[in-house]
């Protein structure tokens, strides 16, 4: 790959590796170094953590429940605790008179003749195989008695043991990433604690001798890339290391590299293409190996993936929305393999393109939108396929350069052109990512 490499930096980019190909590429790497495939479980290693801690987190395996739940009969409704053969032929004409037993709950007890109070979710009274609902009885406070005006079966509004979830019951297999509904029902399972997978660690490290922290003189460039991708990965369940900039200088660009080979991965922003100061690829190479440089998506092209001493490296383009578009191409799905998952796909939206979009033929385009509500009579017709038409306009921005982060920060998600495509007109019904409302 090295003297391939060298007649790239000589002659620019004459073969791009698609998209799907050069992810591929990247995965199979990866398994090769771990000798199993990515899916078999976490390569990070696992850890066990406090449920209340564990929102977002991958399950590293399968868990049962410790207990049924509710692990009691409990009465299902407000009313009276009572023997159902009690009730045998109750009515509001001709109700059942029963007597108020001592106590709430299980405080009270339920015998032949006699009702229980209970409340909705307390335990029933010993005795009781049924509860007669608020609404269906009358309290005769003068005798302690009860008026049962409804007849009940045996278990009717009771819940009984187990009924939402029964010991030993599968609730979750391996590499389910958790949810906060999913810890509510894990402690009521009778977990306090879980094993999942370690979140990847990854060094961020932004380079370019252009860069400032603040206050740019002429020339100069404020740091953004770095401060993006760093956030993203803790969006996407990393552990981001976000390094200070450093310089186009091959020592440099090398010591940093060698310097995050500790972590799971090491990203690197800026220098990846091919001229003179995009040193990258280069140093990549010469302390592992270049998999894949130059692909076939816009914006975005000259993004560099290797691998040294078994972390995955990349190379991500200078160009701020560039940078991006490849941050969510290869470095999610690498988080999501080094936890033992895949990438799930982004939520999505269909919409009526508003203006067309052009693109090459075998690249793939990632064409910034923003979402507008059509009017209501516009959403009234069909489409070619007899659904009800779009309730929104998808409208490409009109600063579509890789270098304007405001095109994709003030974007609500993206339209992606196939590589088999030459663009898409203005008037065709599309599917819009919105990739920045997923994890």
């Amino acid at each position: 790959m090295k003297g391939a490499d060298r007649e790239r930096t000589e002659a620019g980019f004459r073969v791009r590796t698609p998209v799907d190909e050069a992810r591929q590429t990247l995965r199979d790497a990866l398994e090769e170094r771990l000798e199993r495939p990515v899916a078999d479980g976490p390569a990070t290693g696992t850890e066990t953590i406090d449920v209340e801690r564990a929102d977002g987190r991958v399950l590293a395996g399968g868990i049962e429940s410790a207990r049924n739940v509710p692990h009691y009969e409990r009465a299902a409704m407000d009313g009276y605790a009572v023997r159902a053969a009690d009730t045998f032929g109750a009515s509001e004409r001709s109700p059942e008179v029963v007597r108020i037993a001592d106590g709430i709950g299980t405080e009270a007890t339920v015998g032949p003749g006699t009702a229980g109070r209970v409340h909705t979710g307390s335990a029933l009274p010993e005795g009781a195989d049924a509860v007669v609902m608020i609404e269906h009885v009358t309290e005769l406070e003068a005798t302690g008695e009860l008026e049962v005006e409804d007849a009940v079966a045996e278990g009717e509004n009771v819940a009984p043991v187990g009924e939402d979830v029964s010991e030993g019951q599968s609730l979750y297999e391996a590499g389910h990433r958790l949810r906060p509904s999913d810890l509510g029902l894990l402690r009521s399972a009778g977990y306090a604690r879980v094993e999942v997978a370690t979140r990847p660690a990854v060094g961020v490290v932004p380079t370019g001798e252009e860069l400032v922290a603040t206050d740019p003189g002429p020339g100069e460039v404020i740091e953004t890339n770095g401060l993006t991708v760093s956030r993203l990965v803790e969006r996407w369940g990393g552990r981001a290391t976000y390094r200070n900039v450093v310089t186009d200088d091959p020592d440099a660009l090398r010591a940093a590299i060698q310097r995050d080979l500790t972590k799971d991965v090491v990203v690197t922003t800026g220098g990846s293409s091919v001229g003179e100061r995009d040193l990258l690829p280069e140093v990549i190479d010469d302390l592992g190996e270049v998999l894949v440089h130059g692909v076939g998506l816009k914006p975005g092209h000259p993004v560099c993936l290797g691998i040294v001493e078994d972390t995955p490296v990349l190379a991500l383009p200078g160009y701020p929305v560039a940078c991006i578009v490849n941050a969510v191409q290869f470095l999610r799905p690498v988080l999501r393999w080094l936890e033992g998952t895949t990438p799930d796909p982004h939520p999505t939206r269909r919409a009526v393109l508003d203006r067309k979009i052009p693109s090459e033929p075998g690249t793939r385009t990632f064409a910034r939108v923003q979402l507008e509500r059509r009017d209501e009579s516009d959403g009234d017709a069909s489409d070619a396929d007899g659904e009800a038409e779009p309730g929104y306009r998808a409208i490409p921005t009109r600063a579509s350069g890789s270098g304007v982060l405001s095109s994709v920060a003030l974007a609500d998600g993206w339209v992606v052109v196939d590589d088999a495509r030459e663009g898409i007109p203005e008037g065709e019904t599309v599917t819009v990512e919105l990739w920045e409302d997923s994890s």
